[in-house]
């Protein structure tokens, strides 16, 4: 069974999506399209962002004012077209006729209400600071609506098209799908277009089909799509990716998303040997990381020492990758040779009482994986690239044991502030800057692109010399898909709707 999901900020708008805790892949039917999700909670997410199968089952029947096709780009959703004005900072958008659910006009003040209501949710989470730049929702005439921005956010559209801002109204959103349980399968159906307003289309039963979706862990979805339980298998990590080489070529195919975002190790506690900035980097020093990822056999996975990462747009090039003109041997040894300086002041007698004592004995640390085959994989590597420089590492049984935590989360958008946010110290769960804090906050107020992408610059600059965060590279995210599947397509985002997975191959 499913591990038991702990409560996020927002899941519950949708009271249905708030009790789902989907597991077996009971109630199998022919007629449908099988889909397994991998649901398994990662307790350094960000906190706005709804799990795995919640997600996918709100975007699917509670859609915002744009949504994104399979392919990742933005389509319209409630809203039938928009326009942005030459400044940038504002975003006009005209409603679709029809109505909400229960029969209520889907109106523009009905609709303000309903985006007001979703930024409220948000509180002041990493997506809450993304979307800071909006300054006021406006209804106009009828079915018109305007976002007035503080200043220009190029990737507004990507931000609303998230599933957390799906609207609803009164408690209940406008498809494009219902939602109905069978035992623990979230049975989707799509609805046909003319009762959300939209042309009607002939023969539409005809043309669509039901989408069951089962949220599993990881070697539970990878069993059932190799029993032919499952035709697709969605939202897959590293810790379960040794466990694809169980795929036949006669069963489907392993499909890699080229996404970006954060995947490395998060700092959790600033205590002994972790409380000097320099010693914290001697760690991300002595990662061989091309070996880190060896075992797996990923082609086209991209290291990277920096927190952001490079050449994003308003990427201004000024900082580069760390320690790029010396060798692994010779990064190592000037990490080995901190935590010996580190060793021999625990053993030298303090002749300060402000001092904070120093245990003596070997620097031995703790890191917090999540479960599975490929986490072990990483264990390992960095055990042995940690022995080299003499620290011993140990794994944490949780999160809040752990002195460092993997973080594994894809970008929302493709810019430096996603990144910044994301580390930032408004969760308060690990070390951060508030240095860095300050250049973000200071960046959202700038006048002008140039000089806000200056600011985020020198918030990465702080950021990286605190040495909170220790990167690899790009996330790995990856799905199981039967040749027979349509409707599916890699993308930056790594974020496949269901709608698209409904219509009936031709």
């Amino acid at each position: 069974m499913l591990s038991q999901r702990p409560k996020r900020p927002g899941s519950g708008v949708l009271a249905v999506l708030a009790a789902l805790s989907l597991a077996s892949c009971s109630a199998y039917d022919n007629s449908a399209l099988d889909v397994a999700v991998v649901d398994e909670p990662h307790p350094l997410q960000d906190d706005t962002r709804l799990a795995p199968a919640d997600q996918m089952l709100r975007a699917a029947t509670a859609e915002g004012l744009v949504a994104f096709d399979d392919a990742g780009r933005v389509i319209p959703a409630l809203a039938d077209r928009w326009i942005v004005t030459d400044d940038g900072q504002s975003y006009i958008f005209r409603l679709r006729e029809g109505n909400w659910p229960g029969g209520d006009p889907l109106t523009a003040d009905s609709a303000r209400r309903a985006i007001r209501a979703a930024l409220k949710a948000l509180g002041n989470a990493p997506l809450a600071r993304d979307l800071d730049g909006i300054d006021d929702v406006r209804a106009m005439a009828g079915r018109v609506i305007e976002i007035r921005l503080s200043r220009p956010m190029p990737y507004l559209l990507q931000l609303l098209a998230q599933p957390e801002l799906g609207l609803d109204h009164e408690g209940k959103g406008a498809g494009p799908m219902t939602l109905s349980r069978k035992g623990d399968v979230a049975a989707l159906t799509p609805i046909e277009p003319s009762r959300l307003g939209l042309p009607g289309i002939e023969n539409w039963a005809d043309r669509t089909r039901r989408v069951q979706l089962h949220a599993l862990p990881g070697p539970a979805a990878i069993e059932a799509f190799n029993a032919g339980e499952v035709d697709l298998v969605l939202g897959g990590r590293i810790q379960d990716f040794m466990l694809t080489r169980s795929v036949g070529i006669l069963r489907g195919t392993i499909q890699l998303d080229p996404v970006v975002g954060l995947f490395g190790l998060q700092v959790m506690t600033d205590k002994g040997f972790l409380a000097d900035p320099a010693n914290r980097e001697a760690l991300a020093m002595a990662i061989d990381r091309p070996a880190l990822i060896a075992p797996f056999g990923v082609g086209g996975w991209s290291q990277t020492t920096r927190l952001v990462t490079p050449s994003l747009d308003g990427d201004l090039g000024a900082i580069g990758e760390r320690w790029g003109e010396q060798s692994l041997e010779d990064r190592r040894a000037l990490a080995a040779s901190r935590v010996r300086g580190w060793q021999a002041r625990a053993k030298a007698p303090s002749d300060s009482k402000d001092r904070p004592a120093v245990p003596s004995g070997p620097i031995r640390l703790s890191v917090w994986l999540p479960e599975g085959g490929g986490s072990k994989l990483l264990f390992d590597r960095l055990l042995a690239d940690f022995a080299a420089i003499g620290v011993r590492l140990d794994r944490a049984p949780d999160v809040k044991g752990g002195d460092l935590a993997l973080v594994d989360d894809v970008a929302r958008y493709p810019r430096a502030a996603w990144f910044l946010n994301r580390l930032s110290c408004q969760g308060g769960r690990a070390l951060c800057s508030p240095e860095a804090d300050a250049r973000v906050a200071k960046a959202a107020k700038a006048a002008t692109p140039a000089e806000r992408a200056a600011l985020l610059t020198e918030g990465e600059a702080e950021l990286t010399s605190a040495n909170v965060f220790i990167p690899f590279g790009t996330p790995i995210r990856w799905s199981l898909v039967r040749g027979s599947v349509d409707g599916f397509a890699t993308n930056a985002w790594g974020w496949h709707p269901l709608m698209p997975l409904s219509w009936l191959p031709k």
